[in-house]
C-alpha cells in the first residue's frame, strides 16, 4: 500500500509517518515546504527525508492508495488539489489514526493541560507490565523510540486527544474522531481563542467529545465545567471523578497537577484490569516526559543539598503556566525562583488573550516574559506592547521582554546561589539550546 504524506515535517506527522513505513507492506513517501530538527533528522534516518523541499503536484498519482494531510498544509496546497482532482482517498492525522485503531480498546486523554504526562504515565505502567499498545502521544517518552505506534497485534490504543483543529478541510476538533472507549479530561481552562472565540464554545467542544465516548470517563472533579459535562453524560456512560495521589509511595515527579494526572492514569489503567497497586509501584520510578517539567541541570552542595536546579517546560497556556510556576515553588521553598516564559502561541499572542494570565507568575521571585513582535506580524494579529503583557500579568515581579539577548543577558547577570531557573515555551526563545544556556547560568 503507498501512502503519501502531506506536510509530513510536523512533530506528529513525521512520527505517524515512520510507524506507517514500518508495518510490513506499506511503502511512504511525504512533501513539505520545510522541515527543521529534529523530523529532518529522524526522517532522513528513516529513509522518508523528501529529496527536495517544496509541493510537487506531479508526484501525486493515480497509484497512491491514500494521503494523509497535515495541518500545516493549506486549503489550496498544489498537492492537495490534486489528490481531489484524482479522487484519491485523503485522510487527515486523527482520521488515520483511528482507522487503524477502530478495533482495539482506545484510551484517549483530553483537556487544557497534562494530557502529554497523563498519555505518558499510562504507556509507562503499561510499557513495564509488558502490556503491549499502540500509542500517539506529544512528546518522547524514555524507553520509547518513537511518538506514534501502530500494530496488527495490540488490543489497546492510547492517544493524546486534542481539541485544535483536525485539517485544512476539517474544522472540528481532532479528538471527536477518537471514538474511545475510555477517556480522560483533566480540565477546562480557555486556550485557542482563534479558534474558539468565547469561552462556552470552547467548552462546546469538550461537550461535544464526551458524546464520543463509549464506556467511561475520567474526569478532575476540581474542574466545575467538568462536573457540568460529567452530569450530563452520566445516564449514557460510566462517570469517575478522581482528585489527586496522596499516597505514600515516594515519586520521581512532583507538583500538584502531576499528582492530579498520576490519579487519571491510575483509574485509566485499573478500567483495563492493571490493579492500583501494580500501577502505583511502577509509575514510581517515572521521571516525566521529554519538556515537561523535565530537569536540564542540578547542582548540590557539600552535604547533597540542591543548590541551583533548572527546569524547562511547554507551559504557555495561563493554566499551564500556573501549574508549572506554582509547582517548583512548592518543590523548592528555599530557593529564590526565576521564572522566564514566552509568549509563542497564536492565543498568547492575542490582545483579548492577555488578560488569562493574570497572576500566574506571582509565586516566582523574577518573572521574565519575552515575545517577539515579528511572529505577531507574521500570525498577523493586532501589535500588543511590553506595557500591554506587563498589565495582563499584573504582578510587580513581571519584567518584559522583545529582544531574544536582552532576556538572556539579564539572566547572565544574575546570580544563580540558591536559586531554581524554569524555562517555559513552546518555542525556543528565538533559536536558545535552552539546556545548553541553562547550564551555562547555573555553573557560572
Amino acid at each position: 500500500m503507498r501512502i503519501h504524506f502531506i506536510a509530513i515535517g510536523g512533530a506528529a506527522m513525521h512520527n505517524l509517518a515512520m510507524a506507517v513505513a514500518g508495518k510490513q507492506g506499506f511503502t511512504v513517501t511525504g512533501s513539505d515546504d520545510e522541515i527543521f530538527d529534529p523530523a529532518l533528522t529522524h526522517l532522513r534516518d528513516a529513509g522518508l527525508l523528501p529529496d527536495k523541499i517544496g509541493w510537487f503536484p506531479e508526484r501525486i498519482t493515480s497509484d497512491i492508495d491514500a494521503i494523509i494531510l497535515g495541518m500545516h498544509a493549506r486549503e489550496d496546497n498544489p498537492e492537495l488539489v490534486r489528490a481531489r482532482e484524482l479522487g484519491l482517498k485523503i485522510y487527515s492525522f486523527p482520521e488515520y489514526l483511528y482507522e487503524q485503531t477502530k478495533d482495539k480498546i482506545r484510551i484517549v486523554v483530553g483537556g487544557s493541560h497534562g494530557k502529554t504526562t497523563t498519555t505518558s504515565m499510562i504507556l509507562y505502567v503499561l510499557q513495564r507490565l509488558g502490556v503491549e499498545a499502540d500509542y500517539m502521544v506529544g512528546a518522547q517518552i524514555e524507553g520509547f523510540e518513537r511518538m506514534v505506534r501502530l500494530s496488527d497485534t495490540a488490543r489497546y490504543a492510547v492517544f493524546e486527544g486534542d481539541e485544535y483543529l483536525t485539517s485544512p478541510l476539517d474544522l472540528r476538533s481532532k479528538f471527536l474522531w477518537y471514538k474511545p472507549e475510555i477517556a480522560i479530561l483533566t480540565g477546562i481552562a480557555w486556550d485557542h481563542i482563534n479558534v474558539f472565540p468565547t469561552f462556552p464554545e470552547y467548552v462546546d467542544t469538550f461537550r461535544k467529545f464526551v458524546a464520543t465516548i463509549n464506556r467511561s470517563l475520567i474526569y478532575y472533579d476540581g474542574d466545575e465545567n467538568l462536573r457540568k459535562l460529567a452530569a450530563e453524560a452520566e445516564t449514557r456512560i460510566q462517570c469517575l471523578p478522581y482528585h489527586e495521589y496522596d499516597g505514600s509511595i515516594p515519586m520521581e515527579i512532583f507538583g500538584r497537577h502531576n499528582m492530579q494526572n498520576l490519579q487519571a492514569a491510575c483509574l485509566a489503567c485499573q478500567q483495563i484490569g492493571i490493579s492500583a497497586n501494580d500501577f502505583y509501584r511502577e509509575i514510581s520510578t517515572f521521571s516525566g516526559a521529554s519538556n515537561r517539567l523535565e530537569k536540564i541541570g542540578e547542582v548540590r552542595d557539600m552535604q547533597n543539598q540542591v543548590t541551583r536546579v533548572a527546569y524547562k517546560d511547554f507551559a504557555h497556556s495561563p493554566s499551564k503556566l500556573k501549574a508549572t510556576v506554582n509547582a517548583v515553588r512548592e518543590r523548592y521553598p528555599n530557593l529564590k525562583l526565576v521564572a522566564c516564559m514566552e509568549l509563542h502561541t497564536f492565543s498568547s499572542l492575542m490582545a483579548d488573550f492577555l488578560p488569562q494570565y493574570k497572576n500566574c507568575m506571582q509565586e516566582a521571585d523574577v518573572a521574565l516574559v519575552y515575545f517577539n513582535p515579528k511572529v505577531i506580524e507574521h500570525k498577523r494579529l493586532t501589535p500588543i506592547s511590553k506595557e500591554d503583557v506587563a498589565k495582563a500579568f499584573g504582578t510587580e515581579n513581571v519584567e518584559v521582554y522583545t529582544e531574544s539577548s536582552a532576556m538572556q543577558q539579564h539572566l547572565k547577570e544574575m546570580n544563580y546561589d540558591h536559586t531554581a531557573l524554569l524555562m517555559m515555551s513552546s518555542g525556543t526563545f528565538d533559536g536558545i539550546n535552552i539546556k545548553e544556556f541553562a547550564n551555562q547560568l547555573l555553573i557560572r
